[in-house]
C-alpha cells in the first residue's frame, strides 16, 4: 500500500491534534503536526534529509494570527524565520524549497481574494476547516493527481481576482519595460534591499548618479517611494540582483547600505 505523508500546520493545538488523529485513522495516511511556519519548514527539511518527504501540507490560512505581533503576508525568502507567520507565505516558501510537496490551505471562511493569493503562491487547494473528513481526503488524494480544488461558491470570485491580478501584472511589466538597462539594474538592486551607497559601490557609479537613476525609476514607474517601486517590480516578475554566495552581501557592502 502506498502511504500518503501529511503534515498539518496549525497553531491552534486542539484543532491540529484532532485533525491529525482523524487522518491517522486512515490506513494509507501517515500524519504529523507542526505549530508554526518555522516548525513546518524544519519538519520538511528533516524529513527530506531522512529520505521520507511529505506529500501534502495542510496549512492554516490564519497561521500565526493569534500570536502577539503577528504580521501577515511576510515572504519566507526574507530569511527571518521569526517573521514567518502567515499561511499563504508558508505556501510560497514550501513551493520554493520543495516544489514536489502539494499544499492545501484550510480556512475558517471563504475569501476569494485570499484564495486567489494562495493559488498564486502555489497552493493546490482551498478547503473550509469545517468540511467533512471524506471531503478533505478527497482533496488530499486529488492534489496528488495534480488537481486543483476550490469550493464551488468561490470559483467565480477567484477567477475574477486572478484575472485582475494578471491585468495588474501586465501593466506593471509594461512600466518596467520602459526603463533603460541601467535603470533595470538599479531596480533589481532596490528589490534586493540595497541602499544608494551600496548600489553605487556595486555598479561602480557615484552616489549622485545612483540617486538620479533611482529618481528616474520612480518617475517612470509612476510611484513615489522605494517600497512602492519594489512592490510593482515584484508584480512584474523582477527579482533581486544576485548578492553573491548564500544570497547575502559581503560585510563591507552591507555596512554601506
Amino acid at each position: 500500500m502506498v502511504r500518503i505523508r501529511v503534515l498539518v500546520v496549525d497553531d491552534h493545538r486542539i484543532f491540529a491534534e484532532s485533525l491529525a488523529a482523524a487522518l491517522a485513522a486512515e490506513p494509507d495516511v501517515d500524519v504529523s503536526a507542526a505549530g508554526s511556519g518555522p516548525a513546518a519548514l524544519r519538519c520538511l527539511e528533516r524529513a527530506a534529509s531522512e529520505g521520507r518527504r511529505f506529500d501534502v501540507l495542510l496549512v492554516d490560512a490564519d497561521l500565526g494570527s493569534s500570536m502577539p505581533g503577528a504580521r501577515p503576508a511576510v515572504s519566507v525568502r526574507d530569511g527571518n524565520e521569526e517573521r514567518l507567520v502567515d499561511g499563504i507565505s508558508l505556501v510560497t516558501g514550501v513551493r520554493s524549497a520543495q516544489p514536489g510537496v502539494r499544499t492545501v490551505v484550510l480556512a475558517e471562511k471563504d475569501d476569494p481574494q485570499r484564495a486567489a493569493l494562495a493559488l498564486q503562491a502555489g497552493a493546490s487547494g482551498w478547503v473550509a476547516k469545517d468540511c467533512s473528513l471524506s471531503r478533505l481526503l478527497t482533496v488530499i488524494r486529488g492534489v496528488l493527481r495534480d488537481e486543483t480544488h476550490l469550493p464551488p461558491a468561490l470559483l467565480t470570485g477567484v477567477l475574477r481576482e486572478l484575472t485582475a491580478a494578471r491585468k495588474h501584472r501586465t501593466e506593471s511589466e509594461r512600466l518596467v519595460e520602459s526603463l533603460t538597462p541601467r535603470e533595470r539594474e538599479v531596480l533589481r538592486c532596490m528589490v534586493a534591499g540595497l541602499g544608494r551607497k551600496a548600489v553605487a559601490e556595486r555598479l561602480f557609479l557615484s552616489p549622485h548618479t545612483v540617486r538620479t537613476h533611482m529618481q528616474n525609476v520612480l518617475g517612470k514607474l509612476g510611484v513615489h517611494s522605494t517600497l512602492a517601486a519594489v512592490a510593482l517590480a515584484r508584480r512584474a516578475g523582477v527579482g533581486p540582483v544576485d548578492l553573491g554566495p548564500g544570497g547575502r552581501m559581503g560585510t563591507e557592502e552591507t555596512n554601506s547600505a
